[in-house]
C-alpha cells in the first residue's frame, strides 16, 4: 500500500489496495490510519460489486441507513447519489458534514463512483482541524462551550434532496431532525479539536438570539472553507472517496448540467460529539 498526499491541507490517494477481495487485518488498519492522518482518502480503479463495497465499509466501521433515501434492494445501507441529465440541482450541493442533525452523527462516509460526467462533478473537502487551529486565541475562548443547533430543515440543503426524495425517498412520512452539538468538537481517536458547524445544517447557537448568533456563524461559515484548508478530488470511474465527518466537510461541485453522475454512498455509524 502506498499513500500520496494530494494537497497541503488534507487528502491522500492510496494505491496498492484491491477491494475486489477482502482486506487483510493489517491492510484495514493501515487504511484506517491513513484516514486519521489525512481526513479524506481516495482509492481509484475499484470496479467492485455492492457487496464488496459493503465489505470495505464493514472493515472500516458500522454501516447505517440514511434517513431520507431508501437503499438499494438487498443493500439498505447503500444509497444511490445521482444527478440526472434533466436535473439542475445536485444532491447535497452545499458545504456540510453529513447529517449533523442526528444525535449521533456519522463517523465517516464513502462514495463509489459508477458514472461520471465528461467534465466537472469534482468534490471539495475542507479540514476543520486546520480551520480551528487558525483562529485567534480570543475566538477559541469565545467558542469554547458554545452549542450549535443543527436541523435537517434548512431551506438551502432541503432543496438539494428534493429530486432524490421524489424518486428514491423512503415510504414513511418525512420528519425533521434536530440535534445540539458543540461548536468545537474533540476527535474521539486523535484528540484534536475542530470546528463543527456547517452552513447546511447549523441554524443557531443555544442560548443566543438569531441576531446574536448570525454574525458569528456567518464568520465561521466563511472561515472554515478558505482555500488553504481545502483539497479537490476529480472523479474517475470506479473511484472511492472515504472521509472523516468528525473533522472534514465536503461540497460536490454542480458544474455538469446535461450529464449524468451516479455514485453509491455508505454512511458509517458515529458517536455523540463532545
Amino acid at each position: 500500500m502506498k499513500t500520496r498526499q494530494i494537497a497541503g491541507a488534507l487528502g491522500a490517494e492510496i494505491s496498492g489496495i484491491d477491494l475486489s477481495s477482502p482486506l487483510a487485518a493489517d491492510q484495514a488498519q493501515a487504511v484506517r490510519q491513513a484516514l486519521l492522518d489525512h481526513q479524506v482518502i481516495f482509492l481509484r480503479n475499484q470496479d467492485i460489486s455492492p457487496q464488496r463495497f459493503l465489505d470495505f465499509a464493514n472493515a472500516m466501521g458500522e454501516p447505517v441507513e440514511y434517513p431520507f433515501v431508501r437503499g438499494l434492494e438487498n443493500f439498505p445501507q447503500i444509497i444511490e447519489v445521482k444527478k440526472l441529465e434533466t436535473e439542475t440541482i445536485n444532491f447535497g450541493g452545499i458545504w456540510h458534514s453529513d447529517t449533523t442533525y442526528l444525535q449521533e452523527p456519522p463517523m465517516g462516509s464513502m462514495l463509489l463512483s459508477r458514472e461520471v460526467p465528461p467534465y466537472g462533478g469534482d468534490t471539495l473537502f475542507a479540514n476543520q482541524q486546520l480551520a480551528y487551529d487558525a483562529l485567534s486565541d480570543t475566538m477559541k475562548k469565545l467558542l469554547d462551550g458554545l452549542i450549535g443547533i443543527s436541523t435537517s430543515a434548512k431551506a438551502d440543503v432541503s432543496r438539494t434532496r428534493e429530486d432524490r426524495i421524489r424518486t428514491d425517498g423512503k415510504h414513511e412520512k418525512l420528519q425533521d431532525y434536530l440535534a445540539e452539538h458543540p461548536v468545537v468538537r474533540t476527535h474521539p481517536e486523535t484528540g484534536r479539536k475542530s470546528l463543527y458547524v456547517n452552513i447546511a445544517h447549523t441554524a443557531g447557537i443555544k442560548g443566543m438570539t438569531n441576531e446574536e448568533s448570525a454574525p458569528l456563524l456567518e464568520f465561521l461559515f466563511k472561515h472554515q472553507v478558505k482555500p488553504e484548508f481545502t483539497c479537490r478530488f476529480a472523479w474517475t470511474p470506479h473511484a472511492i472517496a472515504f472521509w472523516d465527518n468528525r473533522c472534514a466537510m465536503h461540497n460536490p461541485v454542480n458544474d455538469y448540467h446535461g450529464f449524468r453522475r451516479s455514485m453509491y454512498r455508505i454512511t458509517l455509524k458515529g458517536d455523540r460529539p463532545y
